[in-house]
């Protein structure tokens, strides 16, 4: 296997294991925040007020919203990645695996340490994901292929697409409170820091020489057809023309070229390497913060 394929491959593994480390730690701080019961991002106050309402777990109703939004990819013409459709099962499963572990809190510190862990966990865990360049969420996706659609704002979409998700969440019976504000408040600088943090650089090409094993076609000594000069040729260093016109049965003659001073051929001039300009691999992904 070679250096590059090589470099590809640890490329490729590193931006998988952040994908789904990403999505697993989005589903344990999501349910963290139940845990907290001081509010929820927006999209969890929808499924946790539908959880409410059908009798489901709140992971399975993440999976289930999850699939309908992905299926409105299709009249905008959204193209789904690796990480969109791994965003719909893992976070959800991750989500139930969790609550199933973790117990109720009781007071009020344990709760706001519970909060404050989950919208701390959730900015890590929005950055891991996103930065291994997957495809982003369904949710996202939605937003900015409405956001294509229309023509308006990816601010404007955004929170029209969240209000309505939240009120409509809250009259289901899902948490509004404190959280959802601080999160709001929060996710935005937390997911830019871990963006920058977790980029991912892209494998630059290995540089070196061209080849170690012996020298290069057409530097090698060219053999005469007689004797020239006292002066040996030398590895490296085409032979000159003088042994060219040499006569084939004695020496050079008087009137031929200049013979090589007995001093020796003239030094190679050997050229340094090109330098080669570092790339800055680590470039922070551009456009909004997308969360799921």
């Amino acid at each position: 296997m070679s250096i590059a394929s090589g470099a590809r491959g640890r490329h490729l593994t590193r931006r998988l294991v952040q994908l789904y480390a990403g999505l697993t730690l989005y589903g344990v701080s999501s349910a963290l925040l139940v845990r907290a019961g001081l509010g929820m991002e927006p999209w969890n106050v929808l499924h946790q007020g539908l959880s409410e309402l059908t009798g489901l777990t709140i992971g399975v109703v993440s999976i289930v919203v999850g699939a309908i939004v992905l299926l409105l990819w299709i009249p905008i013409r959204q193209r789904p990645g690796l990480g969109t459709v791994s965003n719909v099962f893992v976070v959800g499963l991750a989500m139930d695996g969790t609550l199933a572990l973790l117990p109720e809190a009781h007071g009020l510190p344990a709760r706001v340490a519970l909060m404050a862990l989950g919208i701390v966990l959730n900015g890590l865990a929005t950055g891991l994901y996103i930065a291994a360049r997957f495809g982003p969420g369904p949710r996202d996706g939605l937003m900015t292929g409405l956001h294509r659609a229309t023509g308006r704002s990816i601010r404007l979409v955004r929170t029209l697409i969240e209000v309505a998700v939240v009120a409509t969440g809250f009259l289901l019976g899902g948490s509004v409170g404190v959280g959802t504000v601080l999160y709001a408040l929060a996710i935005g600088p937390l997911a830019q820091f871990f963006l920058r943090f977790f980029a991912v650089p892209e494998p630059t090409p290995a540089t070196g020489p061209a080849s170690d094993t012996g020298p290069a076609s057409g530097t090698g000594p060219t053999p005469t057809t007689g004797p020239r000069s006292d002066t040996a040729p030398t590895p490296g260093i085409d032979a000159t023309p003088a042994a060219s016109s040499a006569s084939p049965t004695g020496p050079l003659s008087a009137a031929g070229p200049a013979p090589v001073p007995a001093s020796g051929p003239a030094p190679v001039s050997t050229p340094e390497p090109a330098a080669v300009d570092a790339a800055d691999a680590a470039g922070t992904p551009e456009g909004a913060i997308l969360r799921r």
